[in-house]
């Protein structure tokens, strides 16, 4: 039954962006996924380090939604998640229904060319199941390829964090402070299918070759509804 699979969720290890700025994973996309997927699954989570993960400080500060502030503040079981995170290389793929990347812009410093965290994607993505992210979290997938060799994302549509967006935050320096751009990275091993909402900010998520990710933090509570939903029908 479905209340008996249990996700994956992964988050980010890295604390600081190439100019030694704070980063982390980001509140709402850790939280809104969650409280959707929680009724009928369990969660479990890994990052690169293992034990805590480091949280974006400016996304506590940004996002007082009822979801996020519950995620950090008074979810005991929700803390654990992000405090009491397994390694990367310690898990594995046959223990899951599916995988989820948190964003934030910490998986552009560490998850995009961890190989551990390349082969385990691999490992969801050859045994059919869900592979999701969010945001920033899409860079997460850049190194992962299937049986044959080929990136996972090859002639997927996809969407992640797009320039627009990224422009409208200090975050846009693809030399001094993100080692790409996002969209021209999903863009080029998708093979030009990378999408987007047609608005700035809106929500957008794609499923496709089985492959779920969602563009932004608005997105992330639809991402984890169409998880959900996608984790029911199979």
């Amino acid at each position: 039954m479905s209340s008996q699979q249990t996700i994956l969720f992964i988050f980010t290890s890295a604390d600081k962006l190439l100019n030694g700025a704070p980063t982390g994973w980001y509140v709402p996309e850790a939280a809104h996924p969650y409280y959707a997927l929680k009724p009928h699954f369990n969660i479990d989570s890994a990052s690169t380090k293992g034990g805590a993960a480091p949280v974006d400080q400016s996304s506590v500060e940004n996002f007082k939604d009822d979801e996020s502030v519950k995620f950090m503040n008074s979810d005991a079981e929700a803390k654990k998640l992000y405090t009491e995170t397994k390694k990367i290389s310690e898990v594995d793929a046959k223990d899951y229904a599916a995988i989820f990347v948190i964003g934030g812009h910490g998986p552009m410093i560490d998850l995009a060319e961890d190989k551990a965290f390349a082969k385990l994607v691999g490992d969801f993505y050859a045994a059919k199941k869900p592979v999701s992210a969010v945001c920033h979290g899409p860079a997460a997938l850049v190194s992962s390829k299937t049986p044959s060799g080929d990136s996972i994302l090859k002639g997927a549509e996809v969407t992640g964090f797009s320039n627009a967006e990224e422009a409208q935050t200090p975050y846009n320096d693809f030399v001094n402070i993100l080692p790409f751009s996002l969209e021209d990275r999903l863009s080029e091993l998708s093979g030009g299918k990378y999408t987007k909402a047609k608005e700035d900010w809106g929500v957008k998520v794609v499923w496709d070759q089985g492959i779920l990710t969602g563009q932004n933090p608005a997105s992330a509570k639809a991402l984890g509804e169409k998880l959900a939903e996608i984790l029911q029908k199979a």
